[in-house]
């Protein structure tokens, strides 16, 4: 089979084909336009660059449509081709989800559609979907868009600034009741809250577990709270190393209470080991920080 043959069969053969054959499911709740999340029990795999790419957030692996035959199934690349070759005209049984993009200049920088954007005010669809269906309370909310870290998005969403060192936005998480992914153009820093020289650093996944913990532990004012988006981009890793190798800091890995979030703390131990600083691993006894939060504020509105 020449070049030109292999690659008729990755434009005619997608990932989620692979996936769906082999018994995997679409998380919704967990998945964005650019990057698809499957599960199948405690496995998971990414698919990315619509269709045509996937990784396993678990391990290092990731690839094309060939790779990820022989990720699943652990055979050859010539098997794998006959294994892709098979699923031509294959039809999912859960359709791929998709979510059009909202239009956007590419003339115009990050820096500047963020500036653009309104921050969230008492009353606004943003503050209302924080307040309401996200249960943060209001004295935080006015704190974290005190600090310059969120703006109003389409349609009630909630944007959250990444930043890197030196405070320049980089990007933003994107949440909303019926939208979730990150800026289009946009790199993964961190979503950082608290104070900045803070010794005891606490590692969540999203922006909003990172102030939903903030809420929890009433702010603490020796803690700086982050969130990595979700990811793990070199950025990322670049920026937790330099904290954590400041003297005296704890890194806390305040990661989700599942097997992504074990995967990410163990990342975090390993980074803290090296840089010679102490860790902690905090996990909610629900899924995650914000799922926390609601049910206290419910079990307390009760009381």
């Amino acid at each position: 089979m020449d070049q030109d043959e292999l690659n008729e069969l990755r434009n005619r053969v997608h990932c989620a084909a692979v996936l769906d054959a082999a018994g995997y499911a679409i998380d919704q709740k967990e998945s964005t336009r650019r990057a698809v999340k499957y599960r199948r029990d405690d496995e998971i795999v990414i698919v990315i660059h619509e269709g045509k790419g996937w990784f396993d957030p678990l391990s290092e692996a990731k690839g094309d449509v060939f790779s990820l035959m022989t990720h699943l199934h652990a055979v050859g690349f010539p098997e794998a081709k006959m294994l892709v070759g098979r699923l031509i005209g294959y039809e999912p049984h859960q359709p791929v989800w998709k979510k059009q993009a909202r239009p956007y200049d590419p003339e115009i920088g990050v820096t500047e559609r963020w500036r653009t954007r309104r921050k969230p005010w008492p009353g606004s669809r943003t503050w209302r979907y924080l307040r309401d269906e996200r249960h943060l309370p209001e004295a935080m909310i006015r704190t974290v868009v005190r600090d310059d870290l969120l703006r109003e998005g389409p349609r009630g969403s909630m944007w959250a600034a990444h930043k890197n060192g030196e405070g320049t936005v980089t990007g933003w998480e994107e949440r909303g009741p019926k939208w979730r992914g990150f800026s289009t153009g946009g790199a993964k820093v961190l979503f950082r809250f608290g104070h900045g020289d803070a010794m005891r650093l606490c590692v969540t996944e999203a922006a909003i577990d990172a102030v939903s913990l903030a809420a929890l532990e009433c702010g603490r004012h020796d803690s700086l709270y982050v969130s990595t988006g979700g990811g793990w981009a070199p950025a990322t890793d670049a920026a937790i190393r330099l904290m954590a190798a400041r003297q005296g800091r704890l890194v806390v890995a305040a990661t989700d209470n599942n097997v992504q979030g074990d995967v990410y703390a163990d990342r975090l131990r390993a980074i803290a080991s090296e840089m010679g600083c102490d860790f902690e691993r905090l996990h909610p006894d629900r899924e995650d920080w914000n799922e926390e939060l609601r049910a206290r504020r419910r079990d307390n509105s009760r009381s």
